[in-house]
């Protein structure tokens, strides 16, 4: 029996309804400060903080992942699975972005916390490995492709330094993670940039040749 593939449409329509969850959980955690005034706005702007970051790491794994999904034709079996995978991950954001909070931002909350972006970017890494493989198998894959994969290896290098710098400087971990999302702001930016630049050195390269 053939294997039956699903449309990459079908995948994204699916994978767009999750993450609209995910943002929706995490707004409903914000709550109104008692007190009035800026004094009152004060206390919760720790709060405000940690959302505005749970909310744009989030909303960049979107735009990401529509990105990504562009690139294939169809969705096989491993990349469902490695969808599902990544989705997982993604949903338990609005939990430790509420654990985090009710801690106060401690040492143990913030580096738990920082172990889920870990685990989030793997398992995107591993959404991107499959999409990888049968783009690899239809001819399809680019330098462009390759370089993302070498930014996320360094976006999960940048995590775990995170982690260590949160047993004593949990601002300085959040930073960290803060410098992460502003890699994946535009998601081919910096592969198309290497693309360009490897080109110029071989335009470079072939004038010299022919001048020589």
């Amino acid at each position: 029996m053939a294997k039956t593939h699903s449309s990459p449409a079908r995948l994204e329509a699916f994978s767009d309804g999750v993450i609209a969850v995910i943002i929706t959980i995490m707004v409903l955690e914000l709550k109104v400060p008692l007190q009035n005034g800026l004094a009152g706005l004060a206390t919760v702007w720790p709060t405000l903080v940690v959302y505005a970051l749970s909310f744009t790491f989030t909303g960049i794994y979107w735009i990401n992942h529509n990105h990504l999904l562009h690139r294939t034709d169809q969705a096989d079996e491993r990349i469902l699975y490695a969808n599902l995978f990544f989705l997982f991950w993604l949903s338990l954001i609005p939990f430790f972005t509420s654990y985090v909070l009710d801690k106060k931002l401690d040492a143990f909350s913030v580096g738990l916390y920082v172990v889920s972006m870990i685990l989030t970017g793997f398992s995107f890494l591993v959404l991107r490995l499959a999409i990888g493989r049968h783009l690899r198998e239809t001819g399809r894959l680019e330098r462009e492709d390759a370089a993302a994969e070498r930014k996320h290896w360094i976006s999960l290098a940048m995590y775990l330094i995170a982690v260590g710098a949160s047993v004593h400087h949990s601002n300085i971990a959040l930073g960290i993670v803060a410098l992460v999302m502003v890699l994946w702001i535009t998601p081919s930016a910096q592969a198309d940039a290497l693309d360009h630049c490897i080109s110029a050195h071989m335009s470079e390269a072939d004038g010299a040749k022919d001048l020589a």
